[in-house]
């Protein structure tokens, strides 16, 4: 079964959270990919992973310009997974689908979006009874994470 942790992002936006998230999934040797519901935000965010930081570089493609088995993440609007990846982000409304195909899925969601709140609450139910280890994450003030359940 699979790890899911829901992140409810309250002090931050999602372009501020996830690289982070991103590079410590890199940091354990781990392939990730990230799931947006439409190509917009996907082109957005593949843009924003390149300069977030100066002193930073996460090594990303997408499906808009390559096929993904070499990356260590892939940004798609898709179910697909061509580099391997061992953990799944899930944002913008995208949808926990083949969630035991992954050692963990991450559903971020934030506090401006009621549907995505109700949505998350969805899907907790259903995934703890199929037997995955559900954690949800509540951001500080900070920046930080407390788990929360």
């Amino acid at each position: 079964m699979a790890e899911v942790m829901f992140y409810h992002l309250e002090h931050q936006e999602l372009e501020d959270v996830l690289p982070v998230l991103l590079e410590k999934t890199l940091a354990r040797g781990w392939k990730a990919v990230v799931e947006l519901p439409d190509a917009a935000r996907l082109e957005t965010l593949d843009r924003h992973l390149w300069v977030f930081r100066e002193d930073s570089f996460l090594p990303h493609a997408s499906e808009r310009e390559d096929s993904g088995e070499q990356q260590p993440v892939w940004l798609t609007t898709g179910r697909t997974n061509p580099n391997g990846a061992a953990v799944r982000f899930l944002a913008g409304g995208a949808e926990p689908e083949a969630v035991a195909d992954y050692a963990r899925v991450i559903l971020l969601f934030s506090s401006d979006d009621e549907a995505a709140i109700a949505r998350a609450r969805q899907h907790w139910k259903p995934l703890k009874a199929a037997g995955h280890d559900c954690t949800y994450w509540q951001q500080t003030l900070a920046g930080g994470w407390t788990k929360k359940a």
